[in-house]
């Protein structure tokens, strides 16, 4: 059985989440590196991710790339819990970067994918204070297309094939990051690639995290819509409320089956 398949995971909606922890998922990050020979694909995965694989069907196809998917939210915590998982807190993308690194060995290599130049200046110098011994290989700050695509993109490709870094960390935000790596991934042949999402201008200190209370409550996606309103307050509205009906009707599907035995 692979590292990968040894996950146990909760079904929510299609999406196959792992019951995982930071601690959990470190160790497995780094088994892989050691002992695999293929690459792994992580996504730390919100309700948002979870619900608009539900409704959209190439989305579901893109994003099937994704060798784990974590729960990233707190309410995708709450359900899987409900499920039997019994899990203590989420893997929240930016915390699992920064705790990952801050205490990952030397040995690894990491390459960069996402921001801007001052993001990925600041976020490295900020991750060496806390660990002198990284070694950032290389990486990429600068322009990607809505498909996905990066502005050096060739050119980016071979670094990494050339340096063959055991960690890739993607920043490009959904759903960029996601089909970045849906076509780049089957042309590697080492490393894992985790999409963070904007764990990098959170770590950078270019963006407010949520503070911790909201985070404990569920409530990042109410302090990033309030931070980003214009951007953020239609897709929030529209995806939580797709997420609680889809949530629903699984229940009351639930219910009907368990009448009919």
């Amino acid at each position: 059985m692979s590292l990968v398949e040894s996950y146990s995971d909760i079904s929510l909606f299609g999406s196959h989440l792992a019951v995982t922890s930071y601690a959990d998922l470190s160790t497995r990050v780094i088994d892989f590196v050691e002992t695999g020979v293929e690459v792994m694909a992580v996504d730390f995965a919100n309700t948002h991710v979870v619900t608009l694989r539900q409704h959209d069907p190439e989305f579901a196809a893109l994003t099937s790339c994704m060798d784990i998917m974590v729960p990233d939210g707190m309410p995708l915590v709450w359900v899987m819990n409900l499920k039997g998982a019994g899990l203590k807190d989420r893997v929240y993308g930016p915390t699992f970067t920064r705790r990952f690194l801050e205490s990952c060995s030397g040995e690894l290599t990491h390459y960069l994918v996402g921001g801007s130049e001052e993001c990925g200046r600041k976020f490295r110098e900020r991750m060496l204070e806390l660990n002198p011994s990284l070694q950032f290989v290389g990486g990429y700050h600068g322009m990607c297309s809505a498909s996905g695509v990066l502005k050096d993109d060739e050119e980016v490709l071979r670094e990494i094939r050339e340096k063959r870094p055991d960690i890739i960390w993607v920043g490009l935000g959904a759903p960029k990051q996601y089909k970045w790596i849906h076509r780049i991934k089957p042309k590697l042949d080492h490393g894992v690639l985790l999409a963070v999402g904007f764990a990098f201008d959170v770590n950078a200190g270019m963006k407010q995290d949520t503070p911790p209370w909201m985070q404990r409550l569920g409530l990042g996606w109410l302090h990033r819509m309030a931070s980003e309103p214009r951007r953020l307050v239609g897709r929030y509205l529209k995806w939580n409320t797709l997420f609680l009906w889809y949530l629903l009707e699984e229940l009351l599907t639930k219910q009907e089956r368990i009448k009919k035995l």
